[in-house]
Parts: C-alpha cells; structure tokens; sequence
C-alpha cells in the first residue's frame, strides 16, 4: 500500500501522534474511523446502483473478456490466417470435384474470363494538375 513498509508505517504513525497531540489525538481518530465508514458505505452504494441499472452482480462478471491486453492484433492476424476454412460450400461440391478430370480443370481454369488491364491517364507536358480550392 503506496509503497511503505511495516517500520516506514510504524514510524509515520508516531510522528502523527506527536503532532497531533494526546488532546486532539481521539478527536481524529474518530474522523479516520468516519471517513472510512462513509468511503464503504459510498462503495457499497455504487455497486448497488450498478448492480439495479446494468441487471447482474459485479462478482458474476468474467473481467478476463475485457482485458484489453488479450486483444494482441498480431495473434488475432495469425489466427485467422491460420484457421481452416476448407469446408465444402454445399454437400455435393465434393462429389462434383472429384468428378472433374485434370485435363477439364485446367480447360475450365483457361475459361476464366482476363483480368482487365489497367488504365493509367496522364496529363499532357506543361499541363497543370486541376486543383480543387473545396478539397484542402
């Protein structure tokens, strides 16, 4: 807790003893032990308005889902990458596959329509590029 140990602690509280003095030192001790109530009582009251407007208890909650350290994009990438997805697309797709000779799967990967080729438009030398004053 903050980072003091038992002597460090030990040795705090006798400095507060002595400045606060034996006649006001029961006085502040009642202060702490009402704080302290008033801070459980807070808590208490936080977890039950949770508990009335979400609908489930606080210690039903699995934390470990949204622990946002687990969402690693690298691990997500990988497991998507390497997940099997070589289910057939209908029942009889394994049927018609194998039905297929060799020489009829290169024929129909032939018959796949050409991708088409790729149009670059340039201006001719000396023209300006247009120039759109709404854009930027």
């Amino acid at each position: 807790m903050f980072g003091i140990n038992g002597p460090e602690f030990f040795l705090l509280l006798l400095i507060g003893i002595l400045v606060i003095g034996p006649q006001r030192l029961p006085e502040y001790t009642q202060k702490l032990a009402n704080l302290v109530k008033e801070v459980r009582r807070m808590a208490s009251g936080a977890r039950e308005q949770i508990k009335e407007e979400v609908g489930i208890d606080i210690d039903d909650v699995d934390w470990k889902k949204y622990d946002p350290r687990q969402y690693d994009p690298r691990r997500i990438i990988k497991e998507a990458l390497l997940d099997d997805d070589s289910k057939p697309v209908s029942a009889g797709a394994p049927a018609a596959v194998a039905a297929v000779s060799g020489a009829a799967a290169v024929a129909a990967v032939d018959a796949a329509p050409a991708r088409p080729q790729r149009v670059v438009q340039s201006l001719p030398p000396g023209e300006a590029a247009p120039y759109d004053t709404e854009a930027t």
